[in-house]
């Protein structure tokens, strides 16, 4: 019998940090589910390959319901299928969140989760090439490092930012997130440190640690009331992984819900048309956020990143670690708020020195400049719903995108900020004419635009959150040996990029986990 103490479903950023911390007791036995395969693909650890992964065998390249809110179109949501997740095929943007979305979880319930109870594990997780400082850590699992592109067309947005009259923030994980600025990257020496690089590479040869790849996980096998394993499929055969300790499902804000309900555990009415017996009755799957984002494309004669796949490049890649090829395209951003009541910022910029249009789909065939905002704060909610019954059945997924009017006013707020950018010499003197831009200023125009021309920027959460599926310290409610740890459990979308606080929660998490058995 495959018996472990604790059972951890999804070798992304969450269950790698988890298979790591878990099993540095060498008396523990983890097993780790993973439905890809290990990180050896090439365009894993060039960073400006990384849109090559996109509906690749490496992408879940899961699709959303059509969405209301943005004129009934289908969004594109890739997720990584391969060891690292979705820290293996993302932008590698470094960012925590503001302190308002911890110590506003924190006041509504999610005790142990405020901005300074979790600040010292975002700092024991990194190794920031900047050093240590009231904010930042040294000698942790994951490489946090400066840019080593720093293309001229990213300099340029920040440039034109501050002739609009942004300051710059050198740092958005510090004192304030307001501001223009070049991102910090998860990057070891120009190549991308995902979750697997930083902490699961090294803990496999563990002998405690065992790694079941290419392994889809069915249900959680719950017996009398308690998580005892998991039910997955291997080779074509269905065997169950007993845990003696815990299950612990790690697989980002759509499967686990979605896995959760298999199991038996969700919204008792949704489950019914299924045939599939309620465990708990719990509202898993509801509350889903994510950030909406909409990118001003602009063409110019200025070398940008299509050129970058040369031999010279890779040789610089590999010999020392810098060059256009380490880009992770998004270098440069900023934060921002709609109306200035707002004590955080409600608007994310992301700039990249390419164009990127088509949800990242439409190939860049001329040099370009892209950037834009993405509703960072939104209000509206969605929800990820069984579609059938089959494990291998992509959930039905639907954000809801701009379905509010707070998040309708920000992204029209934000396309005014970036088309006040875009006049600024330092732009306006470099790109030649718009490539996909709003057909004017007005209201109307922009929020048009935005429905058409918009994409997730990746960042899906709060489908198992704290206080409406996990206690505070991320266990099911009504399922002794259940927990959740990934970005689903947050109780609303952070002001950011995710993978920094999914990593940070996991940390966390661990320590959780090997406080309970104490």
């Amino acid at each position: 019998m495959n018996m472990y103490d604790y059972v951890i479903v999804g070798a992304g950023s969450a269950g790698c940090v988890l298979a790591a911390r878990l099993s540095e007791d060498p008396a523990v036995r983890v097993a780790l589910i993973e439905a890809g395969g290990p990180d050896t693909a090439q365009e894993i650890h060039v960073p400006a390959a990384f849109p090559q992964l996109f509906k690749s065998g490496l992408d879940w390249d899961l699709d959303t319901d059509p969405e209301p809110g943005i004129d009934g179109r289908r969004a594109y949501l890739p997720r990584g299928k391969v060891f690292g997740g979705s820290s293996s095929i993302n932008a590698m943007i470094y960012i925590r969140g503001s302190r308002a979305d911890y110590d506003g979880w924190a006041a509504a319930g999610a005790t142990g989760w405020s901005y300074d109870e979790v600040l010292p594990y975002f700092k024991r997780a990194e190794d920031n090439e900047r050093g240590v400082d009231e904010y930042h850590g040294v000698g942790g699992p994951l490489t946090v490092s400066e840019g080593r592109s720093a293309h001229p067309l990213a300099s340029a947005f920040v440039r034109a930012a501050e002739q609009a009259g942004h300051k710059a923030n050198e740092d958005f994980n510090g004192e304030t997130q307001f501001g223009v600025g070049r991102y910090q990257l998860t990057q070891r020496d120009g190549l991308r440190c995902s979750a697997a690089v930083a902490y699961l590479h090294p803990a496999l040869e563990r002998p405690n640690l065992t790694v079941f790849p290419s392994a889809l996980a069915h249900r959680v096998v719950i017996e009398d009331g308690r998580a005892t394993g998991v039910e997955v499929e291997r080779d074509g055969a269905v065997e169950v992984i007993r845990a003696g300790r815990e299950v612990i499902l790690s697989t980002g804000a759509y499967e686990s819900p979605k896995l959760l309900m298999l199991s038996g555990v969700g919204p008792a009415a949704a489950l019914a048309p299924f045939g599939i017996d309620v465990v708990q009755d719990l509202p898993v799957g509801q509350g889903l956020q994510d950030h909406y984002m909409t990118l001003l494309n602009f063409r110019t004669d200025t070398e940008s990143l299509i050129g970058a796949a040369t031999a010279e490049n890779a040789a610089l890649l590999q010999s020392e670690g810098r060059g256009p090829l380490t880009s992770n395209i998004g270098e440069a951003g900023g934060f921002f708020r709609s109306r200035p009541e707002l004590d955080a910022p409600d608007v994310q910029f992301h700039a990249a020195p390419v164009l990127f249009h088509q949800e990242r789909l439409g190939a860049p065939v001329e040099h370009g400049l892209s950037f834009g905002p993405c509703v960072v704060a939104p209000t509206s909610r969605g929800s990820v719903t069984l579609r059938s019954p089959r494990p291998d059945a992509a959930p039905r997924i639907v954000h809801n995108y701009l379905t509010t009017a707070d998040d309708r006013d920000a992204i029209v707020a934000g396309i005014r900020i970036a088309l006040d950018i875009a006049e600024q010499s330092a732009v306006a003197d470099l790109v030649t004419e718009p490539f996909d831009a709003p057909a004017s200023d007005s209201d109307a125009d922009l929020l048009a635009w935005a429905r058409r021309s918009g994409q997730t920027l990746f960042h899906p959460t709060s489908t198992c959150a704290i206080g409406s599926v996990v206690d505070p310290e991320l266990r099911v409610f009504g399922v002794p040996g259940l927990r959740v740890v990934d970005a689903s459990v947050f109780p609303s979308v952070p002001r950011g990029n995710t993978n920094a606080p999914t990593i940070t929660a996991a940390e966390k998490a661990a320590d959780l986990i090997k406080g309970a058995v104490r």
